[in-house]
């Protein structure tokens, strides 16, 4: 009697052994077989909470069951540290696999976002709020932050300017000091020792290089007439004229309103068809090719400059040539529209 008693109590311990091993295989071990090629893609926004981070893999179809996720994750005290990103899943990992990888991150994307040269702050923003689902707004405060500015070694109102256009990696929603940070970084290591010797040769400031990199960035698109136009720029500042460059005043209006010919007379200090010198800053973040050509002007006696009508520029040291550039600009686009009708 005593033996069949035993005998019974070692079936059951083994049937519930049986039964709690494959429980646990079920919770912790079973593969999750997706009919995505590429696996499934779930985003875990910042601050999420693990109730959050469970939101939304079942709202991705990443995990068979919340409850056998949740049960996972609290037996193992994996409900505390969620590391937010991109994350692609592919199929074969398991609950535990998973929970792992949300608390460590190891399966992140890390996603390239590109700054196109002679971006304002206000686009650049945009970018990254598109590609990486930042707060705009909170870039764009820590962009005019002074004692952020400062903590960098930036004598400006802004970091209108020092935003180097490139392309960078980073994680989705990364945070907004981070991004700005790395953008500076990579604006330091650009301007480098030998360019700062160089700005010092000029007898300008940092400010004042940019800001002219600027105006030459808003300019021209074509790379060999950069350092043309900067010539050209610093020859009138030379000789007291005013720069009356278009894109400063494009910026004074603001970034969507189309410029006419009365918006030359605007009141602001970045109009520089009323004001003598330098606007008060840059005017949007220029690239490399421009800072270089704003330090290394092209030597030239030109003083004007105006469109061909077919990409590049006419280029002129007197007023009358110009006033004739000025002329087959207007052929060159009344031509172009005559074959637009045929």
């Amino acid at each position: 009697m005593k033996k069949r008693l035993l005998h019974r109590w070692l079936w059951i311990l083994f049937l519930l052994g049986v039964l709690l091993s494959a429980f646990a295989y079920y919770v912790f071990l079973f593969p999750y077989s997706y009919q995505e090629p590429k696996g499934k893609m779930v985003i875990i926004p910042r601050g999420a909470s693990f109730r959050a981070a469970v939101d939304s893999l079942e709202s991705a179809h990443a995990i068979r069951h919340r409850w056998s996720f949740q049960i996972a994750g609290r037996l193992l005290g994996y409900t505390k540290t969620i590391k937010t990103g991109k994350y692609l899943f592919i199929s074969g990992q398991s609950n535990l696999d998973i929970l792992k990888d949300i608390r460590i991150g190891k399966s992140r994307l890390i996603l390239s976002v590109t700054i196109p040269e002679g971006w304002r702050m206000e686009q650049t923003a945009r970018r990254f709020k598109r590609d990486l689902g930042i707060d705009a707004d909170k870039f764009l405060a820590l962009c005019t932050d002074k004692e952020f500015i400062r903590s960098h070694g930036i004598e400006a109102n802004s970091l209108e300017g020092y935003l180097l256009p490139e392309t960078y990696s980073f994680y989705w929603q990364t945070e907004e000091r981070e991004i700005l940070e790395r953008m500076l970084e990579g604006f330091k290591h650009f301007y480098n020792d030998s360019l700062l010797e160089r700005q010092r040769e000029m007898n300008v400031s940092q400010r004042e290089i940019l800001t002219m990199a600027s105006i030459v960035e808003a300019e021209s698109s074509v790379s060999e007439e950069r350092p043309v136009i900067a010539g050209v720029y610093w020859n009138r500042l030379k000789k007291r004229m005013r720069l009356e460059a278009d894109p400063t005043v494009q910026y004074a209006l603001g970034e969507r309103k189309k410029m006419n010919h009365q918006d030359l007379d605007v009141d602001s200090p970045y109009n520089t068809y009323r004001h003598y010198g330098l606007p008060p800053g840059p005017i949007n973040n220029p690239g490399k090719l421009s800072i270089r050509a704003a330090l290394y002007p092209r030597q030239n006696d030109y003083l004007y400059f105006v469109a061909t009508g077919l990409g590049g520029h006419h280029f002129a040291n007197k007023f009358s040539d110009h006033q004739k550039n000025i002329q087959q600009y207007h052929r060159t686009r009344r031509q172009m529209q005559r074959d637009l009708k045929k």
